[in-house]
């Protein structure tokens, strides 16, 4: 876990219900990327920890012949399961947390970490999926591509000022950075590689996914975009959350008072690590 930081249920409480218009999407192509990288054949078992609304698990399902979501929010697990049904995926969803695991579930093809990993006991949770990989499995991280380089072009519409955004949270919630009830002083942890290394993982690999292109935002996408995130979610303003909301929108219009924005999508990074056969 972050220092001095203890996970609670309410870490993201109230934000499934816009995490899939606040969110931007993975590259295109990235689960042919996953597959690819994994050689799936449509066999084995999917396993994603932290699934929230299935993202993931719904582009992957398809590649398996059995796909698993497991999440701690059961906000999340109602959200994946309406987005699966929407699609005609099948999965299974299962409240619990990455440190229940393995919780009766069986043996995995793959486990995945979707931007989720670092909410976890890292350490712990890296030795237990290592024991539920079949031999020669594969736990595959996936994320945002960090730091890109500058694009010059001009953007259609203006960016979304999240600097600003960011003070107006900090005004509200103050100068550190929440997470559920408590908060995160140093941020949260990375260096995968290393935990995957002192787990027993082998054969690590990396893959940047393009996106290109540019995303078109509307200031409700960006008002759903905070609350999606685990700094800002609904309940942690209280009974200020109306006037979070009234203080964002107007910060919006500032920026553009037609309301719309601009931003370029990012790429993603796709990080595989293989069990020992």
């Amino acid at each position: 876990m972050p220092d001095g930081w203890e996970w609670d249920s309410s870490l993201f409480r109230g934000s499934a219900a816009y995490y899939e218009r606040g969110r931007l999407p993975y590259a295109p192509g990235f689960a042919e990327t996953v597959a690819d990288a994994l050689g799936l054949d449509g066999r084995g078992r999917l396993l994603d920890v932290g699934c929230g609304p299935g993202t993931v698990l719904l582009a992957l399902a398809p590649r398996f012949a059995e796909a698993v979501g497991v999440d701690p929010d059961e906000d999340m697990l109602a959200e994946a399961e309406r987005r699966a049904g929407r699609h005609g995926v099948a999965a299974r969803w299962v409240a619990a947390r990455a440190e229940d695991l393995p919780a009766g579930l069986g043996e995995f093809r793959a486990v995945v970490f979707a931007q989720s990993f670092h909410w976890t006991d890292r350490d712990r949770v890296a030795a237990t999926v290592l024991r539920m990989l079949e031999p020669g499995g594969f736990l595959v991280h996936v994320s945002d591509h960090e730091n890109p380089p500058p694009d010059p072009r001009p953007l259609p519409s203006p960016a979304p000022p999240y600097d600003r955004i960011a003070a107006l949270v900090r005004r509200y919630l103050g100068p550190v950075r929440r997470a559920g009830r408590g908060v995160l002083v140093n941020g949260t942890p990375d260096r995968e590689d290393l935990v995957m290394a002192r787990a027993g993982f082998v054969d690590f690999r990396r893959h940047v996914v393009p996106a290109g292109g540019v995303a078109e935002r509307t200031a409700d996408d960006i008002v759903a975009w905070a609350f999606s995130r685990s700094d800002s979610a609904p309940h942690l303003f209280g009974d200020r959350v109306g006037h979070f909301e009234r203080d964002l929108r107007a910060l919006l219009r500032q920026e553009a008072s037609d309301g719309r924005f601009a931003e370029r999508l990012p790429a993603t990074e796709i990080m595989t690590w293989r069990t020992p056969r």
